[in-house]
């Protein structure tokens, strides 16, 4: 099934750092979200989180970033 485009909104931005912080892995978060896994990694990529730390992931910053 393809996947359309999505928007993310600021709660989903909140969503995804709750699932980075609950230890989810990227493929997980966007199976959830019904979004490409490609997007969030782009997301976490925005949000701060860089070379594997999703821990770090802001939905602040990655709101601020766009």
């Amino acid at each position: 099934m393809a996947r359309k485009y999505k928007r993310l909104s600021y709660e989903d931005r909140k969503e995804i750092e709750a699932m980075c912080k609950a230890g989810k892995k990227a493929s997980e978060i966007a199976e959830a979200m019904n979004v490409h896994r490609a997007t969030i990694y782009h997301e976490l990529t925005r949000g701060g989180a860089e070379n594997g730390k999703r821990q770090q992931y802001s939905a602040d910053m990655a709101q601020k970033a766009i």
